[in-house]
């Protein structure tokens, strides 16, 4: 288990083994979240990256005959 220490700014190097496991990259926005006395930090992705991920998803549904 890798482990960090809060700086006197409240700063927390993420180690390098988590980084490499997570893709992380300078300059990358992680979104942070306390949860049951923990903190969770969530890596955001750039909205151009997720461009088309919904591609190939089934938008047909079917209806009631009252609803078309």
């Amino acid at each position: 288990m890798d482990t960090s220490t809060v700086s006197t700014k409240f700063q927390v190097v993420i180690p390098l083994r988590v980084r490499r496991a997570l893709g992380l990259r300078p300059g990358q926005k992680v979104q942070v979240i306390p949860y049951e006395g923990r903190i969770e930090l969530i890596p955001l992705e750039p909205i151009k990256k997720t461009r088309g991920f919904l591609k190939r998803i089934d938008t047909r549904v079917e209806r009631e005959a009252d609803r078309l």
